[in-house]
């Protein structure tokens, strides 16, 4: 983000050639990495919530470890083709000075990373979450027309109710990630040549809200957060108060000191 800040103002990059190629693999790989977690999440989510049985099987220490290691190292390691020049290259657009993919010998990967990168993963986003909710409003259905039976169905259902609430936030995150990139995305893919210059600017200047919202949602949509915000605030709080009595109580032995 200081980065972005600093081409923002200057409206040039100023950082040197170097950076300007290693700066477009952190950006996109990043954001492919939150692409590709929310469909982990989001895939998560639809096995507890449809295959509860299997969960357990399938979601083991060693099963996730693999997951967050496939997640990173794909999402990075295709950034590797264009800035080895393998596949496109990366420099600087001086129509939007940007540091972004560019082409090579007319080709360059960026309608594929854009379309397959996001294209794919909202689609399986989708298709999850129509099928997590569609079976939540079945189970609440369900629940309602045998509300006397025993108290392990009150338990289940409140359990539901906990996986809802944190499934609609990851969903709540996964619409405001859609609405704040989707606009970067179609840009650099229906206007590959930056004929349009501020429509680029504007979409990269909305794609940092992202990292704004995020916290806001969090603490919204989850009682966990919202109790460690607190706590974080209360004890930086109380910090500050015990820096402000030390100073206080060291002014007061300097004056003693100097009145002896």
């Amino acid at each position: 983000m200081p980065l972005t800040a600093i081409r923002f103002l200057n409206q040039q990059w100023t950082l040197g050639e170097d950076l300007c190629k290693v700066f477009p693999v952190f950006f996109y790989g990043n954001v492919a990495v939150s692409v590709l977690s929310m469909v982990g999440l989001t895939i998560n989510r639809y096995t507890l919530i449809l295959h509860p049985s299997r969960y357990s099987k399938i979601y083991t220490p060693l099963s996730l470890c693999f997951q967050l290691f496939a997640i990173w190292a794909f999402s990075f390691g295709i950034m590797l083709l264009p800035l080895f020049e393998i596949w496109g290259t990366l420099g600087l657009d001086e129509e939007t000075f940007s540091c972004t993919i560019l082409k090579k010998n007319d080709t360059s990967p960026k309608k594929f990373i854009f379309l397959f990168g996001v294209l794919v993963p909202c689609i399986i986003i989708s298709i999850s979450y129509s099928c997590i909710f569609y079976t939540v409003h079945k189970q609440r259905a369900k629940l309602k027309a045998h509300s006397s039976n025993s108290s392990g169905r009150i338990e289940s259902f409140f359990r539901s109710k906990e996986d809802c609430r944190l499934t609609l936030t990851l969903l709540t995150i996964y619409v405001c990630f859609l609405v704040c990139f989707l606009p970067l995305m179609l840009a650099n893919v229906i206007d590959d040549d930056g004929s349009y210059a501020n429509l680029h600017v504007f979409a990269s200047v909305l794609a940092w809200m992202s990292a704004v919202i995020n916290p806001f949602i969090y603490a919204i949509g989850s009682q966990n957060y919202r109790h460690a915000y607190t706590k974080l605030l209360s004890e930086l709080c109380f910090w500050k108060t015990n820096v402000e009595l030390r100073s206080f109580d060291e002014v007061n032995k300097s004056r003693t000191v100097d009145h002896l």
